[in-house]
This record gives structure tokens, sequence and C-alpha cells, in this order.
């Protein structure tokens, strides 16, 4: 069976899926509340975001300085782009419901 175009790999896997997800529903993300809300570690986050951030599918915003700083996250355009088609190709690999 071959995979249906648009599947993407790098998406794909459970947790980056999870925050990919999350991060479609916004404009921008406290590193914090999507921290909280995918239930993951500081360090667990930071690693998959550097990973989709390499591939040009979340940019970083670091906010103020000291105790102060703030990091947001958000999809880049290609980013969404690319959710955009994994989800239709698990669309197309499902079928109709």
């Amino acid at each position: 069976m071959t995979r249906a175009a648009g599947f993407n790999e790098l998406i794909h896997a459970p947790t980056r899926l999870s925050l990919v997800a999350l991060l479609a529903a916004a404009e921008w993300a406290d590193f914090g509340f999507v921290r909280q809300s995918l239930e993951l570690s500081e360090s667990a986050l930071s690693k998959q975001v550097s990973t989709l951030s390499e591939a040009g599918y979340v940019e970083i915003r670091k906010d103020g300085a000291g105790r102060n700083r703030r990091t947001r996250l958000r999809l880049s355009p290609t980013g969404q782009a690319a959710f955009r088609d994994h989800v239709a190709a698990l669309q197309k690999i499902i079928g109709p419901g």
C-alpha cells in the first residue's frame, strides 16, 4: 500500500501531531500553555519544537528578559500547509465514514 499524497512522517509522530494541531488553532500560543495542554515536560516540548522549527513548520518568538521572558509559538505558513495536507491524506486513508 502506498501512502496518500501529503502524508507527512515528521508531523505524524503522536506528540508532534498533537503539537501541530494545537498550534493550528491559535495565532500564537504561550510555551507554558502548550506544555500544560500536551502534558509534556519543558525538555520534551523543547525537543519537539526544535524538530518542527528546523523543518520550517514552527516559529518561535521570545519576548521580555529575565524572569519576565515569554516564549511563544506559532505554526508557520509552511507548517499550516503541511498540516492541512497531512490531515487530507489521513482522511483519504480512512475513507468515507
